[in-house]
This record gives structure tokens, C-alpha cells and sequence, in this order.
């Protein structure tokens, strides 16, 4: 008898680990990957994970996520990528503009990709048409083009004259070149010059506004650029000792000490991706999930920031203003 029992207490022995270890490769894992680092993403991530836990899913619980953060260092971004399909990931999130999704889809064709922020979804590649992606590929994104020219307009009306306008740029933005020549000609129309300095790192960043400095700017259009997005305290504080009025994207410049923005929330593109997460887990395709694209866009005033530069904003500004900060 005893023998007996022995032989099933070693069989358990044997069987249990092999248990705990196909429950525990049950739990599915999600990779994230991003340009930008965890320092600055703490508000987009949280807007994720929330809608992820809407959906069913809680990190360390019923679901895994590992992150890449590629930290503003874009050649690090296809072995990030590869990193995350080599872990066997049942979904990766690409965030952070084109160059994160683009390297993702290089490193797969069969794991489910939800991007968040490209600039233009179908001229890419990265899906076939918005509301059939058609692939592997699904999530949010367009309109940059047309933002950037809007931005400029904006800036027109608070600086109706003539006027050099700096812009700064991301070379390493795919949709970058693109949204440089919209703005020159806009700016044309306007009887303004575009002076147009590109940096893709920290330094570089430096060297731009060291280089806008004695040109006597007189406004400053900041390019869509999710990289800058996360490089803004360092943007901001440039600006700021240029003393000239600026205009950005998100709201997150101006809770840093910008001007004014026109934009996304970008918060919303989180949301979606965190809602589009949980479904590919419970079993939808990306091909079957539409690319969303933004329907709202919002103007927002700093009027201590223009306080300390001694400008007024037009009525018409104050007027249309979604949100002002006082």
C-alpha cells in the first residue's frame, strides 16, 4: 500500500509542474513597443491599460505585457520589434508614429499589430483602406498633412504680417517632407517664409533652436512628431528664451508652458488601441477591425504663457478656443 502511494505521489510529482506551466503559457502576453521611453508615456499608457481593463484584460492577472522602448533611438526599433515576435506575443501594440509600426510589420505578417499615431495608414502600407485594413495591421491615425497646414493658419491669425516663421522638423518622420512642403506653399499664400530646421535626437534639438536664434524669428510651427512628443519639457524651455509665440500639436505642450496647440488628444488613440487589444484577444482579426481615424480637434490657449511674453491673443482665438488656461 504504501508503495502504491508512493508511486502516485511521484507520478503528481512528475505531472504538476507540467500543469502550472500550460496554465501558466495560457496567459496571453501582449508587447508593447514604443519610440518614446516610460518617463514621459506614464499618461498614455495609463489611458491604455484603463480600456484594456474595460475590455476584460488586467496587467498581471489575466494578461502579460513587456515592453520596448526604443527611447528616441530609431535604429533600435527592428530589433525590438523582433525581440517581441521571437517571445511568441500573441498581440503587439506599435506606438509612437510610422517608424515603430513599420518595423513591427517587417518583423511579422501573421502576429496582430494595433498602431496608434501613423500619419497616413493606407499610404504606407500599413493597411489596404480604412475601413477594410485587410491584414495584420489595424489601429489609428491620418489627417497630419492637413494639421500642420491648419497650425500655420492659426499662427497667421494671431501674426497677420509678413513674417519668418521657424518650423522644426523630424527628418526620420516619414510624413515629414511631405508636411514641410504643405506648410511652404500655405506659408506662401500668407506672404510668410518658412525656415525650416530638422533634428531627429536631443542634440540635434539643441543645435536647431542654437541655429533659429539670431535669425529673429517672429513665430514657431512645431512639426507633428511623436519623438518631440516626448522631448517637450526640452522644447518648451528653448521656446521660452526665444520669447516668441509657438504653436503645437497636443495638450501636453501647453501643461509644459506652451502657447497654444491644435490637435488630437492623444489620449484617444490610446483608448482605442487598449479597446482594440481586447478584442484581437478575444478573437476578432485586425483585418476585420476598421483604422480609426481623428473626428476631433482641439485649440488650446495658455494665457499665462502669453502673459509672460506680453501677447494678446485675437477675439476670434479667445472665441473658438476648446479649452483656455489661465
Amino acid at each position: 500500500m504504501r508503495r502504491r502511494e508512493f508511486m502516485i505521489l511521484s507520478s503528481m510529482a512528475v505531472v504538476w509542474p507540467k500543469s502550472v506551466a500550460a496554465q501558466q503559457s495560457a496567459i496571453p502576453v501582449i508587447g508593447f513597443i514604443s519610440l518614446a521611453g516610460p518617463d514621459t508615456f506614464a499618461h498614455l499608457l495609463a489611458a491604455y491599460l484603463e480600456e484594456l481593463r474595460g475590455a476584460g484584460f488586467v496587467d498581471g492577472g489575466n494578461v502579460t505585457i513587456e515592453y520596448r522602448w526604443a527611447r528616441g533611438q530609431y535604429d533600435q526599433l527592428p530589433e525590438l520589434a523582433a525581440d517581441l515576435v521571437r517571445r511568441k506575443v500573441a498581440v503587439i501594440v506599435a506606438s509612437g508614429g510610422d517608424r515603430p509600426i513599420l518595423a513591427a510589420k517587417a518583423a511579422t505578417s501573421t502576429i496582430p499589430i494595433v498602431f496608434t499615431g501613423s500619419d497616413d495608414p493606407v499610404g504606407f502600407g500599413h493597411v489596404q483602406s480604412l475601413s477594410h485594413p485587410g491584414g495584420n495591421l489595424t489601429g489609428t491615425g491620418g489627417f497630419t498633412s492637413i494639421l500642420e497646414v491648419k497650425k500655420l493658419e492659426i499662427l497667421h491669425e494671431v501674426l497677420p504680417e509678413p513674417r519668418l516663421i521657424g518650423m522644426l522638423a523630424n527628418p526620420k518622420n516619414p510624413a515629414a517632407a511631405a508636411d514641410v512642403k504643405d506648410v511652404e506653399a500655405a506659408a506662401r499664400s500668407m506672404a510668410k517664409q518658412i525656415h525650416v530646421v530638422w533634428a531627429s535626437n536631443e542634440s540635434e534639438i539643441d543645435a536647431g533652436f542654437a541655429a533659429f536664434a539670431p535669425l529673429q524669428l517672429k513665430g514657431l510651427l512645431l512639426g507633428h512628431d511623436p519623438f518631440f512628443n516626448s522631448r517637450r519639457d526640452q522644447i518648451i524651455a528653448h521656446v521660452t528664451r526665444l520669447a516668441i509665440p509657438a504653436i503645437y500639436e497636443h495638450r501636453e505642450f501647453i501643461l509644459a508652458g506652451g502657447l497654444m496647440s491644435y490637435g488630437t488628444d492623444i489620449r484617444e488613440g490610446y483608448r482605442l488601441a487598449g479597446d482594440y487589444t481586447g478584442r484581437i484577444l478575444k478573437g476578432a482579426k485586425p483585418a476585420d477591425l476598421p483604422t480609426q481615424q481623428p473626428t476631433k480637434f482641439n485649440l488650446i490657449v495658455n494665457l499665462k504663457a502669453a502673459k509672460a511674453l506680453n501677447f494678446e491673443f485675437p477675439a476670434s482665438i479667445l472665441g473658438r478656443a476648446d479649452e483656455i488656461i489661465e
